[in-house]
Parts: structure tokens; sequence; C-alpha cells
């Protein structure tokens, strides 16, 4: 049981890692966490968990950043068969735009 768990915990990592290579370029303007806080507090960005559970998948990274002057969430999305993909979310309605 433990040496599945870490298996599992070392496969999120790498495959985190090879998302967040991936997708730097469009994560080039994001927020701190502060910022990110701050939005939704301000209700410009709803909380991640008013839809993380509709996006196919365990959330392992999330990121809001500025796509022009929309805020939208990058999603790590851990799928069932064990590949990572990116969903890119509007974060004002929690429209899935990629």
């Amino acid at each position: 049981m433990m040496i599945q768990r870490s298996k599992k915990t070392a496969l999120i990592s790498a495959l985190t890692g090879i998302f967040l290579t991936l997708s730097g370029a469009a994560m080039a303007d994001c927020l701190s966490g502060e910022q990110a806080r701050s939005a939704v507090d301000s209700g410009q960005a709803l909380p991640i968990a008013n839809f993380a559970g509709g996006l196919g998948g365990e959330v392992v990274k999330v990121q809001m950043c500025r796509q022009g002057s929309q805020l939208v969430y990058v999603v790590g999305v851990l799928q069932s068969n064990g590949q990572v993909i990116r969903r890119v979310v509007d974060a004002r309605s929690g429209q899935v735009l990629q």
C-alpha cells in the first residue's frame, strides 16, 4: 500500500513537472497566491472549488493567470488513465475554454 502511494506521488510529481514545462508560456502572466485570493475575495473570480469537480479528474496544479484582459485558471488535471491534461478555465464564469 505504501509503495503504491509513493509511486502515485512520484508519478503526479513527474507529470506535473511535464505539465508546467509544456504550459510555461501560457502561464507567463500569472498572479501570486495573494493576488489570486484577492481576485476571488473581490468577486473578480470564482473559487476553484466551484467547478473543480467538473474538470474530468483530480486537480494537481492550479494557477490564476491573465489572458488578455481576462482572468483564467490554468489547471493540471490527473485523469483516471494517469495522464495529466491542461485545462484553461474562465475564472469569472467557470467555463472551460481549452
